[in-house]
């Protein structure tokens, strides 16, 4: 099960009601926060989901309304008596514009570990049956999409742990997701013994900001969620879009359409479209599960039977 909530929606500069690019994700015990723009921090107060949880931070790119609010968010969490470690995804540069920003909340008590990536490859972090990937986009700035992947094993095979004598009292273990494999009395004995083929996961992608690429339906394919930033929602600004590196709700339909994503949930919207809602026919039109995004909406994906 995966808990989605948009913490904040807006592109370029806040609105009342509406903060600045952000997306968190509860997974398995912990927190994974998607940028942090301004107002992050109070959206967060607002959902009530709280901070402490929080373990990584991934950033698509470091425009400022994508990573201004990291270091009051930091300071929240040294007030919370956090000591455990953070880690932070992004480009290169990660560290450096990170320490910038952080002349402000120095002394923290918790350390902050950086995983610095090229926008060249494609990048995978593993943490148990979650996966966090990457691919480049095409923005002003070196940027990632990220896809959000929870794993799901094969069921328990009763037939097969008998048929090779694997003792009872490790069936347990051997089920548990953590658990790859078990030495019991000299023998080592792996879950692929005992389990039938992975099951259908759960799979989220997060993308802004950008122009289409090619890469991205296939990156997308088959997502149960799909966020995708939607600049603009008017056809007419179709070119103002283009030209700033940024997308319009039509592209991300489109995109949405040819990646065969479950749903699409529309963000990142510029200060000049104060209401959406009033375009989200361009999206429909193309693909119709299509969700004007508003800050603190959310979401819980479970496996499928």
């Amino acid at each position: 099960m995966i808990d989605i909530a948009l913490v904040g929606t807006g592109g370029m500069m806040p609105l009342p009601g509406r903060f600045l690019s952000s997306m968190l994700c509860r997974v398995n015990g912990s927190m994974i926060l998607f940028d942090c723009g301004e107002g992050t921090q109070v959206s967060l107060r607002m959902l009530g989901w709280g901070f402490k949880q929080i373990d990584i931070i991934c950033f698509t790119h470091f425009h400022g309304d994508h990573i201004s609010g990291l270091p009051g968010l930091l300071l929240t969490m040294a007030n919370a008596e956090r000591t455990e470690p953070l880690k932070l995804f992004g480009p290169t540069g990660l560290a450096h514009v990170v320490k910038s920003l952080c002349v402000i909340a120095q002394d923290l008590p918790f350390p902050l570990e950086f995983f610095e990536w090229d926008t060249k490859t494609p990048h995978v972090y593993t943490q148990d049956m979650l996966l966090i990937k990457t691919i480049s986009l095409n923005h002003r700035a070196p940027c990632f999409a990220y896809s959000l992947e929870l794993l799901r094993r094969g069921k328990f095979d009763l037939e097969r742990a008998k048929a090779q004598n694997i003792p009872l009292k490790i069936w347990g273990a051997l089920q548990r997701q953590n658990e790859e494999s078990i030495v019991y009395e000299g023998k080592t004995y792996t879950s692929d013994m005992v389990l039938g083929e992975a099951r259908q996961g759960i799979k989220i992608v997060f993308c802004t900001d950008t122009r289409p690429v090619s890469t991205l339906p296939t990156f997308a394919k088959h997502a149960d969620l799909f966020i995708c930033e939607g600049l603009y929602g008017d056809p007419e600004k179709q070119e103002k879009a283009a030209a700033h590196k940024h997308m319009s709700f039509q592209e991300a339909a489109s995109i949405a359409g040819k990646a065969e994503a479950k749903e699409l949930w529309l963000t990142h919207f510029s200060p000049a479209m104060p209401d959406p809602k009033n375009y989200l026919k361009y999206a429909t039109e193309i693909f119709s599960n299509t969700k004007i995004g508003k800050d603190r909406m959310s979401k819980t994906l479970k496996f499928q039977n």
